[in-house]
Formats: structure tokens, sequence, C-alpha cells
């Protein structure tokens, strides 16, 4: 039975001009909750522990190495999965409409291959069942961001894209909540956040209905014009271009600012009792992550404007990256990661609203969408390793972090050429 409000979609190539309503936002946003939970948890806790686990290593840079080589594997699945699930969803006649098969298929393949993953005892099963659940993840993941072009009207997506970074926030708090809380060992923690993704994600797909593809309006598939359609000519579509260079380019800028941050707390600050610190960072940066993600969006709704936001948010990582660079305190940690909380949490709702407004064709949005979310998951998985390489063998904790700003920065400054967006 679907809510009254809820109960037309419009129609798949059309552009929405009508808002969601609350309802459809609610179970948006619960659907991103399970999903970040799920991905969330073990990236912070406990891949890292049962990495560490089964490897063994007396030097903190083997495990890091080992985990990033692992993130690294599963983030070259994810350069294949986002784009190809975006397409195949594009021209999906099921009776379901176009996303909900992909959603419900991506959360399912998420959670077994979390549940496996748990019972891993060598560091090969951990890299293959973690890459089926990165799998699961960018197929579900893709899905559902494609349903913010599909159904969301302009002007709103920037209010409902930050229901994508606020549920992130709050997933991660809640999930290392509940492992730590109720002192689960790793096989329950996994299993505990792959129930829990379905648990959350099953609602939005029987309340929130998908427009029918008829298979007269279903574009032809062929693999070479699959394979060609990953291509997207920065000349022919120079927005799209750089919008997805400078998510690249700040998501590296993130991902090199927190990936390493317990070892910089360890190794770098010499903190008696990093993990305590790590979860005061790491609430701060959080909080601020939501704040910043729910009220930018909508601002950036109600003045009409991307770029900026974008632009601010940006140079905002740059700076908090440079504050632990130069001023290694905890106490400065504590200020830098408001900053970066701050400026990461506007860039994530205000980066998405952009994304969808820079797309070259409306019967491809969710494959041009998928290529969008690479830019967000290959720089997550590919930090830790590029990191522990600069701190180990280059420059230390200030180096990665001077990496961070520069990168940072550089994002910043690609928005600027954008000019369909203002």
């Amino acid at each position: 039975m679907t809510i009254p409000e809820l109960a037309h979609a419009p129609a798949p190539f059309a552009e929405p001009t009508r808002p969601v309503k609350a309802s459809w936002i609610s179970l948006f946003a619960t659907a991103w909750l399970g999903i970040w939970m799920a991905q969330l948890t073990p990236i912070q806790l406990l891949l890292p522990d049962q990495i560490r686990t089964q490897l063994k290593a007396t030097y903190w840079v083997d495990n890091v190495v080992a985990f990033g080589v692992v993130s690294g594997i599963a983030g070259v699945f994810a350069l294949v999965a986002f784009p190809l699930t975006g397409a195949l969803s594009d021209r999906t006649t099921s009776r379901f409409g176009r996303r909900r098969p992909w959603i419900l298929g991506g959360a399912l393949l998420f959670a077994v291959g979390l549940i496996l993953l748990g019972v891993q005892t060598t560091i090969i099963g951990i890299g293959v069942f973690w890459s089926i659940s990165l799998i699961g993840f960018c197929v579900v993941s893709a899905a559902l961001t494609a349903m913010i072009s599909d159904q969301v009207p302009v002007n709103q997506r920037g209010f409902v894209s930050g229901f994508i970074s606020a549920p992130q926030a709050i997933g991660t708090m809640v999930g290392l909540a509940l492992v730590v809380a109720l002192g689960l060992s790793i096989s329950t923690g996994y299993t505990l956040v792959g129930v829990l993704l379905l648990i959350l994600v099953i609602p939005f797909l029987l309340r929130v209905p998908d427009a029918v593809l008829a298979r007269s309006d279903r574009a032809p598939l062929t693999f070479r014009r699959l394979v060609s359609g990953f291509w997207i000519s920065p000349r022919s579509y120079p927005d799209f271009g750089w919008t997805l260079l400078s998510r690249i380019l700040v998501n590296f800028g993130n991902a090199f600012g927190v990936a390493l941050l317990l070892q910089f707390l360890q190794y770098g600050l010499h903190r008696t009792h990093a993990e305590d610190d790590l979860l005061l960072l790491v609430a701060i940066y959080l909080v601020f992550v939501i704040v910043a993600s729910l009220v930018t969006g909508r601002l950036s709704d109600r003045l009409g404007r991307r770029k900026l936001f974008v632009f601010f948010a940006s140079a905002l990582q740059a700076v908090a990256a440079l504050l632990l660079a130069f001023v290694p305190e905890f106490s400065v940690a504590m200020v830098a990661a408001g900053i970066l909380g701050l400026g990461y949490g506007c860039f994530l709702s205000v980066d998405q609203a952009l994304a969808t407004q820079v797309l070259p064709d409306a019967h491809t949005r969710g494959k041009d969408l998928g290529i969008m979310n690479i830019a967000t998951a290959f720089p997550q998985a590919m930090a830790p390793l590029i990191g522990a390489f600069v701190v180990a063998a280059l420059a230390g904790f200030q180096g990665l972090f001077v990496l961070a700003a520069l990168a940072a920065i550089l994002g910043a400054l690609a928005v600027l050429p954008i000019r369909s967006v203002r």
C-alpha cells in the first residue's frame, strides 16, 4: 500500500517539477542511513581490526598498507560497478520500475557479502568478500542516487541531497556506537550492520513508486555502446568534466585528511588514549557534517547557486588540513575537525545537487551519476594506501595533510569554469 502523496512518479525521462514530500525524503534518508552504516562501520572499525588480527604485523604501516591494498582492489570493482549499474538501470523495463530492482538486488548482495566477510580468516578471503560487499554498495547507491534526478525538481535537490550527507554522519556514529557499546565481535558486527541495511532500505522500496519504462522506449544495448557510454568527452560536456574533476580532488583531500587520523594521534601526536581522542574528533566532525549538509543544501536551493558553496566548502577543507599540518596539537585538531566537517558537509549536499544539473542526457541519468559516484568511492578506497606511502616513505604526517590541502584547493578551483550552473 502506498502513501497517497507518493502514488505517482514522473515519467522516466521527464524533468521532475513536483516537489517531493516530507514522507518521500524521510524514507530516502532512512535508506541512506542503512547504506552508510553498512559501508562506513566496516571501513572505520571492523575491516581494519579484521585485517590487523589476521596479519599480526608489528609495524602500523604494514597494517595500513594491507588495508589500503584490500580497499584499492575493491575500489577497482567500484570503477565498473557504479556506471554499469546506472547504465543497466536506465534500460530496465521491470514492472517495479527502473531503479527499485537494482536497489533491492544491491542491498541483498551488500548484506550477504558483509555477513560472509565476517567469517573470513585469510587476507585473500577478506579481500574477495569486501570486494563483493562494495559491489553491492555501488549497485544500491547508484540506483538510489539516480532517484534524485528522476523524481526531485532542481530547486529542491540541494535540500534532498543533504539527506544523503546527514545519514552518512549519523550512520557512522550509530554503527560505531552499536559495535563498541555492545562489545560485538567482528563477525557479529558485520552481521548486525548487514541486517540493519535491509531493514532500513526495504521501506523505501515498498512505499516509493518508480516509473515503468516501456520496452519501446528502451535504448538499444550492445557491448560496444555500453563501453563507449562510460566515456563522456570533457570537450563536448565540459561542465560534467569539471564537476567530476572537482569531486575527485575534493574527495581525495577529505580522505587524506581522515584516513590515517588514528595513526596521526598515536604516532604523530603521541596521544596516550588515541582511540578515545579519535572518537571525540569523529563526533565533532560528524556533528558539523550533519548541520552543514542540511543547512547549506537548502540555502543553495533558495539562492539558486551551487558553485559558490562548493568553492568555499572545498576551501574550508584545505584550511582544516593546513591547521593539522602546521599546528600539530590536539586542541587544534578539534578545531580542524569542526572546520573539516563544516566544509565536507556543505560539499556533500551542494555538490550532489550540482552533479544532477550537469548530466549530458536525461536518458542516461543513472549511468552518468554512476560515473560521478566513482569520484567518491575511489578516493576513499585508495587514500589509505597512498597516505601510508606518503607518511612512511616521503614527508610524514605533515606532508600528508599538505597533500590533502592541495587536493582540496585544486578541487575548489575546478568548479570555477562551470558555466551552465551558477
